[in-house]
């Protein structure tokens, strides 16, 4: 009896594996909750005026996307941070572990003419068992490309996040920064701490 080939597909396993790759439009969270946004408490003046909801010509402000990795999204990482080299199916994975677990907001910016991430930031929320089990919020991983400085958009993306993390209930939201760049901060609401940051590095 003559053996048969098989589709890869008609093994179960394998069209999970298929189908688990599919990049798509799904957002990390809710868009509504950057719709929703009180920006009359922003405490920056942007000049010209821009906001999430318009973030600009030809700009979109959203919360992240899987299908953003065809969009440049590591091109804009690698402008602040070494990123590695990061399969679909490890950003897939990756991002389904942070969507499921509700505690992380990356939110970028695209300009639709181009087709291509412009910026990115991150919210992330951590639960405390002090200050009545409060949650406190940390954004990280705020950068702008080199073609679109000078737009706003980093000031854009840290109000955004900022006020994201009152609206989500955080007790407090803190970020990491240059000592050159605490005034720049301060204008935000942000007052220097007097702890010092340290860290112990395993890998690069």
């Amino acid at each position: 009896m003559q053996a048969q080939l098989l589709h890869p597909i008609s093994n179960p396993c394998n069209f999970f594996r298929i189908a688990v790759m599919i990049l798509d439009e799904a957002p990390l969270f809710d868009p509504g909750l950057l719709a929703e946004l009180d920006w009359s408490q922003n405490m920056v003046s942007f000049c010209p005026d821009i906001s999430p909801v318009h973030p600009g010509a030809g700009l979109v402000l959203r919360p992240l996307c899987t299908s953003d990795l065809d969009r440049g999204f590591y091109k804009v990482l690698g402008q602040l941070t070494k990123v590695g080299d990061v399969t679909t199916e490890q950003f897939i994975k990756k991002f389904e572990h942070m969507k499921q677990s509700g505690d992380y907001y990356a939110v970028v910016v695209e300009d639709l003419n181009l087709g291509q991430i412009v910026a990115t930031a991150t919210l992330i929320m951590e639960h405390k068992f002090i200050h009545g089990c409060a949650k406190r919020g940390r954004i990280e991983e705020v950068v702008v490309s080199d073609e679109c400085r000078g737009k706003q958009l980093g000031k854009l993306l840290l109000s955004v996040l900022t006020l994201l993390s009152k609206k989500l209930g955080c007790y407090k939201v803190t970020l990491e920064c240059k000592p050159k760049n605490v005034a720049f901060y301060e204008k935000f609401g942000y007052v220097a701490s007097d702890e010092t940051y340290m860290q112990r590095r395993f890998s690069d």
